[in-house]
């Protein structure tokens, strides 16, 4: 009896315990799918669609681990003003999958602070999902990690809820009092990130209804209305940061939050007018600078360059699955970007080049480094500066010459150079000792465009069919990564020496170097000596 009471409430306990877990794999599903259609919308309404219905799926998996039914109910609702979004604009899906993940965060951060205060120190997952979700990283997201870890709940909702809030106040910066579709995502934004603090006892008297009542005006074209709730806004939001400047102290209770509220986001079934490029703009939000905060790049891109490094290493030893992994990660995160990096032209070629790449076969280093380039080339036109001509060029050839094509015809450069070195031998025969060493000097200088050629292309079947001892093969070619450029050299150093030893064995056989009398004595007898015959 004893045995079967304490096996019983070990299991109660346990069911307990699991009872603030989220399922996060399903968590991060939603999360990708629900971007992933942003992105593909601007592709494909179909392919858009099926990111949803996988979303739909993902929902499915992750509503039994909520404890809060009107999050799940919000969620649904969501994901169905999503679908419905399709018939319409890029921007409305883009203002929907926004309150969405406004929805999701709250979810998260409600019930990660119920986890992390009953296991602290076993909580690693749920704290890089948080610092993801909530664009902590660096010395942020280290902090985060260790008041969350010590029992410090208090100062880890305050620093997430420091970072909502500044997410708020950046997309309310960027929403102008005009009925356009970059306002209507800017300010779709800021309501998502404020469903996530709304309970805050620091929110004061800023309500997520005055957000929903802002977004009507929009969408109902009372500009004026709008500037009016713009300001109250924006005046409230800069009031809940300020009452967020003094970090509470270093305990380990619990923080106090009021019963939360309704949740779920207004509903924004209008479609706003738009402006000559303007549509399917979206923005995302950035974190500005402050006291304690790990500073981030211009619209947070921070973690865009991290996976398009990872793409980058993983192309310089030939693994495209893991490269090809590593830029739908990339092309997620460049999605929650915000203004003005979403606003340059050179965030569209980047969008492009991005959503080509995850799809190609044979990936090579050099196309991983236009998107980089292109990444850049974004951030210095958002900050107004000057863009690099020749990186903006790169990004545009990468675009298509690439994958099988480039493989092609370097395949076929590659076999035409035995094409001059049959003729030369033809010509010239190979007893001569001067054109044998011009012919070697022909075959090393021409090598590394036969190795591009030959082994680029075994390279690419072996990535496109999953062969990986086959696409291992790119790593011979010399254009793969800095470990060729030693041999390389070699290869030219040797192709000058032979082809410098070859010509000017030539010119003194023919009288044009070398002294007077062996000049002379070449002249005379120049009609009697074959081309392939030696001195």
């Amino acid at each position: 009896m004893n045995l079967r009471r304490a096996g019983l409430a070990w299991v109660v306990t346990a069911l307990l315990g699991a009872a603030g877990a989220q399922n996060l794999t399903a968590y991060g599903a939603l999360a990708s799918n629900l971007d992933g259609a942003v992105q593909a919308r601007a592709q494909s309404a179909e392919a858009a669609l099926n990111r949803l219905d996988a979303a739909g799926k993902a929902l499915d998996d992750l509503a039994p681990t909520l404890r809060n039914q009107q999050i799940v109910s919000g969620l649904r609702d969501a994901l169905s003003r999503s679908r419905a979004a399709l018939a319409r604009t890029p921007a409305e899906l883009e203002a929907q999958v926004q309150l969405a993940r406004g929805l999701m965060r709250k979810a998260l951060y409600d019930q990660s602070l119920v986890a992390l205060g009953e296991q602290p120190a076993n909580a690693d997952a749920q704290l890089r999902v948080l610092s993801r979700e909530f664009g902590l990283t660096g010395e942020a997201a280290q902090a985060l990690a260790t008041d969350a870890r010590a029992g410090r709940l208090e100062r880890t909702a305050w620093r997430l809820q420091r970072a909502a809030v500044q997410k708020v106040s950046a997309s309310l910066q960027a929403t102008q009092a005009t009925q356009t579709t970059a306002s209507y995502v800017n300010l779709a934004r800021a309501t998502g990130w404020f469903t996530v603090v709304q309970d805050s006892s620091s929110a004061g008297t800023l309500k997520l209804s005055q957000f929903g009542d802002a977004l009507r005006q929009l969408t109902g074209g009372d500009t004026a209305a709008l500037g009016t709730s713009l300001t109250t806004l924006r005046q409230g939001t800069r009031t809940f940061a300020q009452a967020l400047t003094t970090p509470p102290s270093a305990t380990g209770t619990p923080p106090a939050t009021p019963a939360p509220a309704q949740p779920s986001p207004p509903s924004t079934s209008q479609n706003p007018a738009t402006t000559p490029g303007t549509a399917g703009t979206g923005t995302g939000s950035t974190t500005p600078p402050t006291s304690g905060a790990g500073t981030t790049r211009s619209s947070g891109t921070e973690a865009v360059y991290a996976a398009l490094g990872r793409a980058l290493a993983a192309t310089g030893h030939a693994d495209g699955a893991r490269a090809r992994t590593a830029l739908q990660e990339a092309a997620t995160l460049l999605g929650r970007t915000g203004t003005p990096l979403r606003d340059t032209t050179a965030f569209q070629a980047l969008q492009g080049g991005l959503e080509s790449a995850q799809n190609r076969a044979a990936l090579r280093p050099s196309d991983v480094q236009a998107l980089i380039s292109g990444l850049a080339n974004a951030e210095q036109a958002a900050q107004g500066e000057p863009v690099s001509a020749l990186d903006r060029t790169s990004l545009g050839t990468a675009g298509w010459f690439s994958g099988w094509l480039r493989a092609l015809v370097f395949l076929l450069l590659g076999l035409g150079v035995a094409a001059p070195l049959y003729l030369l031998n033809l010509a010239f025969g190979g007893r001569n000792v001067y054109w044998r060493a011009i012919t070697g000097g022909l075959i090393l200088l021409l090598l590394p465009l036969f190795l591009e050629g030959v082994f680029g292309f075994l390279g690419a079947i072996g990535d496109a069919t999953s062969a990986g001892a086959l696409a291992g093969l790119t790593n011979v070619t010399l254009s793969q990564g800095a470990y060729a450029l030693p041999f390389w050299a070699l290869l030219a150093a040797g192709a000058l020496g032979l082809l410098a030893f070859g010509f000017r064995g030539l010119c003194v056989q023919f009288g044009l170097m070398g002294s007077a009398g062996g000049s002379g004595h070449t002249t005379v007898h120049h009609t009697v000596i074959d081309w392939d015959e030696d001195v």
